[in-house]
């Protein structure tokens, strides 16, 4: 048996929820999820990691059961988010330890390892990306709300938000959806019908721009440190498509690739066949 904690933590002020397994001995493991998820989304894999990993996975800002404050309090931007999480991982004495990132959480934990390229002992992205060759078009809407932030095109993005397109997301290129519990996407739908959640993702739909402009900065860190770095990627993801996993090779060449039948959301069918994947390779 597993024991997970649900723990509650002052980030000077700002209060982020988290999920905790494992030995506080035990090698570090920090998990970001994505949108529209909170650490929920580790739920499967927690239990297969936590007899070898010290395990945190926490809600990022405006997600889950961590704080949502008010758009005139805190600007929801990936830079703001970020900077929460890295004073999080310093709350709780996370010194060193390895990232798993999915989504959302990719450009979040690529940023901690900008800025603190001591403290990561690996990489592991999950659907994770950090190159222009990995977006698909379905990017196409959000794109033309970065060049141009209309009101209209910001009002196009609320389909986005719907209940029928969470349950798209987790259904999407996985071959037996009945595979795919509901839990997951009726627990994110939830969240998604507090008050003021749609302006929130909305902002951040914007602001995603801002983690393509660093996507040379992210280059040249797995360039320079070559942290170790493995991609486990749905291979039939809509949104993050198989050359983004591909091109972590070229500017880290020891990078390893490793592809499911699945979409977006791989943890929803993959979790033993990725947990296994992550235990190898962190044994390396």
């Amino acid at each position: 048996m597993v024991s997970i904690r649900y723990r509650r933590a002052d980030v000077d002020g700002f209060k982020v929820v988290y999920r905790e397994a494992g030995s506080a001995e035990a090698p570090k493991l920090l998990l970001l999820h994505g949108f529209p998820s909170a650490g929920h989304m580790f739920r499967d894999l927690i239990p297969l990691l936590a007899d070898r990993f010290h395990i945190v996975a926490p809600d990022l800002p405006g997600f889950g059961q961590s704080d949502m404050p008010p758009r005139e309090n805190f600007k929801y931007t990936f830079d703001n988010i970020a900077s929460v999480i890295d004073r999080f991982t310093e709350v709780i004495d996370l010194d060193r330890f390895a990232v798993c990132v999915f989504d959302y959480g990719a450009p979040t934990g690529f940023r901690l390892a900008v800025r603190h390229s001591e403290r990561i002992t690996a990489i592991i992205s999950q659907n994770g990306n950090a190159y222009l060759e990995g977006l698909s078009e379905g990017w196409s809407p959000i794109q033309a709300y970065w060049q141009d932030p209309s009101q209209a095109n910001r009002e196009a993005l609320r389909a986005f938000l719907t209940p029928e397109m969470t349950r798209w997301q987790y259904t999407h290129g996985v071959p037996d959806p009945t595979m795919v519990s509901p839990d997951g996407q009726n627990l994110d739908n939830f969240y998604l019908t507090r008050p003021g959640a749609h302006e929130v993702q909305l902002d951040l739909f914007g602001d995603y721009k801002s983690n393509v402009a660093l996507y040379p900065t992210f280059q040249k860190y797995f360039r320079t440190h070559q942290p170790p770095l493995l991609a486990v990627w749905g291979k039939n993801d809509p949104f993050f498509v198989p050359p983004g996993a591909e091109a972590f090779k070229r500017d880290n060449p020891r990078a390893v690739v490793r592809f499911f039948d699945t979409g977006h959301f791989a943890l929803e069918t993959h979790a033993a066949e990725i947990a296994g994947a992550m235990r190898d390779f962190l044994a390396c």
